[in-house]
């Protein structure tokens, strides 16, 4: 007989997420996915003017925000059938741009490395050799002899201190970590250096969207930015000269170091191509929009059947019928009610609360389980880089050459694009992606002041509610994958609203046919070396970088331990 284990929560990620496996014979044999908080959000946007939803919708989470209140204004607009000015878009596509490639570098540095770096080997490293190491990897100006002495005097200052800080609790010494003393010194350096980097993209969000996080300059019709070459008041070329200088400095690390870190960990835990796969059914969306109708993306997206890039199926604009018809959401594993027997379409969907506790063959989660055409799909990053691989996008295709070309260089052996399906593949995809996007960000940034030096400053336009019912659907390709949200408007009131968020779709639990979510599918086969410390679970679901709270929302006022694992 296995053993079973529960980590609950799992941490380092954003709300409450509790992971069940079986475990026999060293390896996860089944799993089940538990987010542990309900999301009412949608209950709350019931009767609301459809103006103000995104305010409310971009509070369903403290980190996410930005992408939720993009979201929720696409939703409005896509029911109105609005046009946007061509400046608000891309003020837009900057936000967003800049919250992803933030978003990106935190989930890897400082959310899911240390499932691999093991920080206390770093005190064991020679810094030089270190150094030596870095520098002959990339240009970055961060990896000389005098950065990785100092970091590794600081760490020591932790230890000697009897407090490890940040880098408490981890699984020091865990026999599934193998990276030598000196790449954990470097990879800990970077570590740090990440702390100061993020910054800057927060620093663009700010500037644009007036705050970070919960963004304030949008509004149903575009945004809330005035615009003038000299004007101190409003966004000024000058503030924008400032925004390109931390487009430079964002572009300089993510491809000199976290594409190169990225690499460095995938040959080091080459084995890991091996592990994590799941579900193999790839949606994203297309973004970046560069027109007034949504109609040309910088960005493709689509669907990709069973890890077949031949299959891709193209989606194409705000309005495009197979993307709309082909969402459904099942609650026969949720802690919800429908009325009538499901799954539903989100223009149907119903928020009805009916906890039951953990029944591991019934209800045992607050996510619902969508699907695509009776499909369970896989969102994030992954999805991105494969679907635009598929569409023949060339910035994709340059990047993904370039980290298989170095982990092939680094592992001594051909790494192919088949080992991205697996959990080391989702990183290389994220960072991938990074890469795309810091691109696109500069892309955006001289798509807007070129626009502005012809004399174009436009960026609303003024909604119109007409009487009766509109529906619409606001979609955006998210770091974490495909986010949408659904609304039902009704005399100018909303009369029902559904999200439909990454976290859901791959968190979920088993469907109306009881297929296990890609979280669940993801971890069978994973080896587990001790069911007590369960480093290699972590591995694959940080891998996804979930975001719980965007997915449920409300905890119980009783619950217990913050951190449990339990093997019996």
């Amino acid at each position: 007989m296995g053993t079973r284990i529960t980590v609950d929560p799992v941490t380092r990620i954003e709300g409450h997420l509790r992971i069940d496996c079986e475990v026999d014979g060293g390896k996860i044999t089944k799993a089940w996915s538990s987010g542990q908080m309900w999301r009412g959000v949608e209950l709350i946007m019931l009767g609301r003017d459809p103006r103000d939803a995104w305010t409310i919708t971009q509070r369903i989470c403290g980190v996410c925000t930005t992408v939720h209140a993009i979201a929720s204004v696409r939703a409005v607009e896509n029911a109105l059938q609005m046009e946007v000015p061509l400046n608000a878009q891309y003020i837009r596509n900057l936000i967003i741009m800049a919250h992803a490639v933030h978003d990106h570098i935190v989930h890897f540095y400082h959310l899911s490395a240390l499932d691999w770096v093991d920080v206390t080997s770093a005190l064991k490293a020679d810094p030089d050799k270190a150094a030596s190491l870095a520098e002959s990897l990339s240009s970055w100006s961060g990896n000389g002899k005098e950065q990785m002495r100092a970091v590794k005097a600081r760490l020591a200052g932790f230890v000697n201190g009897g407090q490890l800080g940040i880098f408490t609790n981890g699984y020091w010494g865990h026999p599934a970590m193998k990276l030598s003393p000196e790449v954990n010194l470097m990879a800990v350096s970077h570590y740090l250096q990440a702390l100061e980097i993020q910054r800057k993209a927060n620093k663009i969000v700010t500037i644009l969207g007036a705050k970070t996080p919960h963004i304030q300059n949008l509004a149903v019709g575009g945004v809330s930015n005035a615009l003038s070459l000299d004007s101190p008041s409003v966004l000024t070329l000058e503030r924008l000269m400032a925004v390109k200088g931390w487009i430079d400095e964002l572009s300089d690390f993510v491809k000199n170091v976290y594409l190169i870190d990225v690499a460095a960990v995938g040959a080091f835990y080459a084995d890991w191509t091996q592990y994590g796969a799941g579900v193999t059914n790839y949606l994203c969306v297309p973004d970046i929009p560069l027109d007034t109708r949504g109609t040309r993306f910088a960005l493709p997206g689509g669907y990709i059947a069973a890890a077949d890039l031949a299959s891709h199926k193209p989606i194409t604009s705000f309005n495009d019928a197979y993307w709309q018809k082909g969402v459904e959401e099942s609650v026969k594993h949720s802690w919800y009610n429908y009325d009538a027997p499901g799954p539903l379409h989100p223009y149907q969907g119903e928020t009805k609360p009916n906890y039951t506790d953990f029944q591991e063959n019934a209800k045992y989660s607050w996510l619902k389980s969508p699907t695509f055409y009776g499909q369970v799909a896989q969102v994030g990053p992954l999805a991105r880089v494969l679907n635009m691989l598929a569409a023949g996008h060339e910035p994709t295709k340059k990047y993904a050459t370039l980290a298989l070309d170095t982990v092939s260089s680094l592992a001594k052996t051909k790494v192919g694009l088949s080992a991205m399906h697996s959990t080391i593949g989702r990183h290389a995809a994220r960072a991938i992606s990074c890469a795309v996007q810091v691109d696109m960000l500069a892309d955006q940034w001289s798509l807007l002041v070129n626009n502005m030096a012809k004399g174009d400053m436009s960026t609303y336009n003024h909604p119109v509610f007409p009487k009766g019912e509109q529906m619409g659907v606001g979609y955006h390709e998210a770091p974490r994958g495909v986010l949408s949200h659904w609304v039902v408007i009704d005399d100018g009131k909303v009369k029902n609203y559904q999200c439909v968020v990454p976290s859901t779709w791959n968190a979920c639990p088993r469907n109306e046919k009881d297929e296990p979510g890609p979280y669940e599918a993801s971890l069978i086969g994973n080896p587990m070396a001790n069911p007590e410390l369960p480093l290699e679970v972590l591995r694959t679901v940080h891998s996804f970088d979930p975001c719980i709270a965007c997915a449920i929302h409300v905890t119980d006022k009783d619950g217990g331990d913050t951190y449990t694992v339990r093997a019996k």
